[in-house]
Formats: structure tokens, sequence, C-alpha cells
């Protein structure tokens, strides 16, 4: 026998002149443009082989993600201004419905300002369920945004980059409660954090990217 190789594929040991790999039948032409892997040395001490290390393929090394920032506590301000006006002027209409019902039914006696009363509370529950809706849909969607966020190129992730579920929007969406409720702090640690995370953001592990 003038020698041995290892195959390619599995990594057996082969004579020189075999045409097909005794394990797993690969032929032993060599690929044009690949080196065939050579015997690995013989220790000297023992007289056998080392152990088959199997070249790995090089691949690119993985690089951080560059090129974005967070966005600061004013641009988020005028964002949350954009979605509040966008979300009040799909609302309001239906509690318009509400008083021109009264107007038909009652006049401005008691059926009117009863419906008064049912459409500022029907604006009301809108504006608190249509707001989580909106924010937590738009958020853990393909957009990764509401629109007031978008107009700004904002994205909300997790601390990876990734997209939020609909759970997590939720979470964060309620979580600005907190925020508001401990006279605004929570809103303005986007301010004072490194990287620009409201209370919210902390506690439901979510990142507010730019660019």
């Amino acid at each position: 026998m003038n020698g041995t190789f290892f195959c390619n594929k599995c990594g057996a040991q082969n004579a020189a002149d075999a045409q097909f790999c005794n394990r797993c039948g690969a032929s032993t032409f060599p690929t044009p443009g690949v080196a065939p892997t050579a015997a690995p040395p013989i220790n000297a001490a023992s007289g056998t082989a080392a152990p088959y290390a199997a070249s790995s393929p090089a691949y690119p090394a993985t690089r951080p993600l560059v090129g974005f920032g967070y966005g600061g506590f004013w641009i988020r301000v005028v964002a949350a201004i954009v979605d509040g006006v966008l979300v009040r002027v799909v609302v309001t209409p239906i509690g318009a419905v509400f008083g021109l019902s009264g107007l038909a039914l009652g006049g401005f006696g008691h059926g009117f300002r009863l419906m008064h009363l049912m459409g500022g509370g029907a604006i009301f529950l809108l504006v608190l369920f249509g707001s989580w809706l909106y924010e937590a849909l738009m958020e853990s969607s393909s957009y990764q945004a509401t629109l007031g966020k978008m107009i700004f190129g904002m994205k909300v992730t997790d601390l990876y980059g990734s997209r939020i579920s609909f759970a997590r929007a939720t979470g964060r969406h309620f979580s600005k409660i907190l925020s508001g409720m401990i006279l605004g702090i929570g809103f303005m640690m986007v301010g004072l954090t490194e990287r620009k995370q409201g209370l919210h953001d902390l506690l439901a592990g979510t990142l507010v990217r730019r660019g």
C-alpha cells in the first residue's frame, strides 16, 4: 500500500488507490478546487496516527449590529402625541353617534343627557382598549412600531433586536401606567438610562431602536 488518505465526507481512512470510501461510499476523486485531506502525522512515541480532526469550513465572523441608535425622550413624546391623535380620530366619531342618537330620541331632555354620558363612556373605553390593541398589535407586527414611531424611524424590539410578541407588547403597554403613576418618572428615565429605556421598557425587556 502506497499510503492512505481520509475521506472528505466522513473522515474514514482509505487506501491511496481507493476509488470510493470504504465507509460512506463517496467518490474519492478530488473535487476541482478542493485539496484532498492528508493523513495525520504518526506519533513517534506510540507509533500510531494522531486522532483525525476534520477541517472546519471558514465562516465569516459574526459582527455586532451597528448603525442604529435609540429613540430619545422628546422624539418618543412627539410620536406618542401622533399616536394619541390617530386613536382619537378613530374613536371620537363613535361618541358623536351616541350624542346624535340622544338628540333624536329625547331632544335636550334626560334622554340626551343619558346618551351623552354613554357617548363619553364609550369614547373613554374605546380610547383605553383601542390604544392597547393599536399599540400591541402594531409593535408585535412585522412593522414593529406604531405609526407615530414609524414616522421617526423607530422600532420596538427585545434586548437582542428581535421582534416582540403580542404578550410582551401588551405588558409594555400596561407597564406605562406604572411609569405615569410615579409622577412620570418612569417616562423620564428614557432620558437618563444608557439605552433610552423607560421603566416600562425595563419591565418588559424592550428597546426602542432608531436608525
